[in-house]
């Protein structure tokens, strides 16, 4: 029902590096109390995407929000939480691509603040201009998707 976009909790750090650390905690023992998170997708500071598990399965990133959401974290240079003009730009084309894919509009992008009232991802949370502004620029992505399928089904 909705995409949620969350930042990672160590600026600095990579997709990969994100990814491994996710991949991690699958190892634990499960009789155990323990960290659970996942994510479907990373977004790195170049503007890498890693994909961690598959859109069908349920990731452990959104709480109450978890069996009906796809979660995409994003890492960062500092404790700023701004993401890069790279990891800026694959985000915007990643949840495009999904919102498309799965009928989703930018209505339906949600922060992991509006699921919970926690700060993330920061930068959005405290620049509320920049999540609209976010917004706006995935429905034009959605739009240039859109266009490209169709152009793709004449061919």
């Amino acid at each position: 029902k909705n995409i949620v976009i969350h930042y990672v909790g160590n600026p600095g750090t990579s997709a990969k590096a994100t990814r491994n650390y996710f991949d991690g905690l699958a190892d634990q023992d499960a009789q155990k109390e323990g960290v659970s998170s996942s994510s479907h997708f990373v977004v790195g500071i170049k503007g890498e995407i890693v994909q961690c598990i598959p859109s069908s399965e349920i990731s452990y990133a959104s709480n109450s929000r978890n069996s009906d959401t796809l979660s995409i974290e994003c890492c960062h240079k500092d404790k700023s939480g701004k993401f890069t003009k790279e990891t800026y730009q694959s985000l915007v084309e990643l949840v495009g691509w999904l919102c498309q894919r799965f009928g989703l509009t930018s209505e339906q992008v949600i922060r992991h603040y509006d699921v919970t009232g926690k700060n993330c991802p920061k930068y959005f949370v405290e620049h509320e201009d920049e999540w609209e502004q976010f917004k706006k620029d995935v429905d034009v992505q959605i739009a240039v998707v859109e266009q490209e399928v169709e152009t793709a089904s004449q061919q």
